[in-house]
This record gives C-alpha cells, structure tokens and sequence, in this order.
C-alpha cells in the first residue's frame, strides 16, 4: 500500500462515527461472565435513543408478544439475555451507516446480508470448539463495514469494482484490489481496530479471504456464514461470487457448504428476524 493511499484510508476510517459507549457497554457485560440482565437493563436505559429502538423491535408484529412492553427489563424477560444483546450491537452498526452513498451501494440490502451473516456465524459457532457466538455474531455483522467506507469516501473507485464484480462474476474483493488496490478487509479491520474491538475480531475481519484466509474457528465460520447467506440471497453486499469452502472452513465446519446449510436446518426465521432488525 503506497503512502498515499494510506492516508487517504486513515482519513475515510476517522470520518467515520465512534462506535457508541453504551454498546461498548453492552459488549463488555457479554464477555462478563459474572454479568445479570440486571446488568444490561441498567446501560440500555441510559440510552433513551436505543432503548425506544429496541422497544420498537419489541412490540413489532414479527414478535407478537401478548402485551406492549414498555421497559427493557420487560424485553429482557420476554426475548432473552442474549437476543437484546444482539439487538443493542445492530442498532448500533445501522445507527451509523449513512444515509446515502455516491457510489450507488445498496445500503438495505447491505444490512440484510450482514445482519444474516451474523446469525448464521453465531449459529456455526455453537458447533466448533474454540469459537464464541457472540463474538462470531459481531464479526458477521460487521465483515462488511470497509464497504461502507469506501462507499462513503471512495465512491467512484467503489462504484468501478463494483461493475467489475457484476460483469467478470469475480469477486469484490478482488475487484477492489484491482482498482483501489486495497479491498474492504482491510478498511474493515482498520474501523474496528479505531473502534477498540478485540485483537481477534479484527484479525477476523482483515483476514477473512483468498490467500490471507487465516485457519482458526472464527474465521471458519464468519467465511463459511458470509457465502451461505450470498447462496440464500440473504440480502446482497454487492458481491456476486460465491466461494467453494476451502479445505480448511470445510474441516472445521465438518463438510461442504451444502452439507453445512443442510445442518442448519430452516433458517428462514432467522432472516425474518434479520430483516425486522433492518428496519429499526
């Protein structure tokens, strides 16, 4: 990367928000094992714009639950510890997207995508041995963010991988390297690393393709979650290459992409849920 253009990253990375303290909050009371949804209850109602969020989700039709609920600690009751979680760290990543882009990007079904890459790693997660889920849940949910920043800041260069991607059926991130000469692993782990997410994430995040794909659980299952969301049509990223499992995602996951999907079970509810969390 020549100087130039890292620069130029560095200033797209800090145009970006701050990730909120709140849910900064939230993801440390995830990794406390000592922590009680009294805990969490207690961050989110500090924060009246994530607490109506959330309580919006709540009370949506998707949920049918037999009353209004009207506090979080009720949300909690009725959804569970970790589903509000979940929640709390979406809201956050939409809440700084922006609204439009030069570049045409699609930021709707963006979020779909990763909001189901998310899901779906988590799920993977529950059959590995040294992969957390909801550390899988935020790196799915945000392996495609360098996207979003180069939507943002870059968007002529974006918008030309993008049509490259479309047109040689290759995939984006080799599109990027073609035309930025940088793709969106690389801005994605400089965001979070700004953001002070653990080491691991951002390592899973930077090296999560090709030839830099790195071999650990997480990693095994954000790749394997990112391509079973793109054969579903989970949402679209603007990528339209769907990648094989290499040897070693299909070790760890115990088989191939369809094998895995077949595993999984129906997971349609799971992107009904994606998608009632993408309209918050």
């Amino acid at each position: 990367m020549s100087p130039e253009l890292a620069k130029k990253l560095a200033t797209a990375v800090d145009g970006m928000p701050a990730f909120p303290k709140s849910v900064q909050r939230v993801l440390e009371l995830t990794r406390d094992v000592n922590s009680t949804p009294k805990d969490l209850v207690e961050v989110i109602d500090k924060d009246p714009v994530l607490t109506v969020k959330i309580l919006k989700v709540v009370n949506s039709a998707y949920y049918s639950l037999p009353r209004q609920i009207t506090s979080v600690g009720h949300s909690v009751v009725y959804l569970g510890f970790n589903t509000i979680k979940n929640l709390s760290l979406s809201i956050a990543a939409i809440g700084m997207l922006p609204k439009t882009n030069e570049a045409g990007f699609d930021g709707q079904q963006y979020l779909l995508h990763s909001l189901a890459t998310a899901a779906i790693a988590k799920q993977l997660a529950l059959k590995v041995d040294d992969a957390d889920p909801m550390d899988c849940f935020i790196a799915g949910l945000l392996h495609d963010f360098g996207k979003v920043v180069l939507a943002q800041f870059m968007p002529k260069e974006f918008r030309a991988a993008l049509d490259i991607s479309q047109q040689q059926s290759t995939s984006l991130h080799l599109a990027l390297r073609q035309v930025i000469d940088v793709d969106h692993a690389v801005v994605g782990a400089m965001l979070v690393e700004k953001w002070r997410f653990a080491p691991k994430l951002v390592e899973t995040i930077r090296h999560q393709y090709g030839p830099e794909l790195a071999d650990s659980d997480m990693i095994a299952c954000v790749f394997a979650a990112n391509q079973i969301s793109k054969q579903l049509k989970f949402g679209f990223a603007g990528n339209y290459l769907v990648e094989e499992f290499p040897p070693t995602v299909a070790k760890r996951l115990g088989g191939t992409s369809d094998e895995v999907i077949a595993g999984l079970g129906d997971l349609t509810l799971l992107f009904e849920e994606a998608k009632v969390f993408s309209k918050i």
